[in-house]
């Protein structure tokens, strides 16, 4: 029962329906990262596949160094954003993915939750001293490729303001 609620939780409760779409296109306008700070110090995660798993085992898709964590104590879900057909964003959940919550549970901006679609700069709280804060980073839009002629527009100045020899 357990493992049925958090597939629901993971997945279902987005306005849209993602469960036949979880690979969703890569190419997007935007960055997803994840800062982890945790007891060996601070690393940043760029987020693009369609799930991660958060803990202190080994075998996590995110490592976190710290006695206070849960071997497997989140996982992050791609779901599609409403209204954007490339657009994405991530739902981070508590505990394992199969029902099996986390021993402290997650905070989200300062509040216990059980899952939380991330926003930029929302702060993950798993223990004392281990947190990730997300950033999702829109990418420069402006097409390549077109240069405006006056950017490189150079006037050669003769160093020391003496004449070339040809000219003596």
């Amino acid at each position: 029962m357990a493992a049925n609620n958090t597939q629901k939780i993971l997945l279902n409760n987005s306005s849209t329906d993602s469960t036949n779409d979880l690979s969703m296109a890569t190419e997007s306008h935007e960055n997803h990262i994840f800062i982890i700070e945790d007891d060996q110090g601070s690393k940043e995660f760029i987020l693009d596949r369609p799930m991660y798993s958060i803990g202190r085992d080994r075998l996590c898709d995110i490592r976190l160094f710290s006695q206070f964590v849960s071997r497997r104590h989140a996982t992050l879900v791609k779901l599609p954003r409403e209204n954007d057909k490339d657009g994405f964003h991530y739902r981070i959940v508590d505990g394992d993915g199969k029902g099996k919550p986390s021993s402290n549970g997650i905070m989200i901006n300062g509040r216990k939750m059980q899952a939380h679609d991330l926003k930029n700069e929302d702060e993950v709280v798993f223990g004392p001293q281990v947190r990730a804060i997300y950033y999702q980073l829109q990418r420069d839009t402006a097409p390549t490729g077109h240069t405006d002629a006056t950017e490189y527009d150079i006037t050669l100045i003769n160093p020391g303001g003496i004449d070339d020899e040809d000219d003596i």
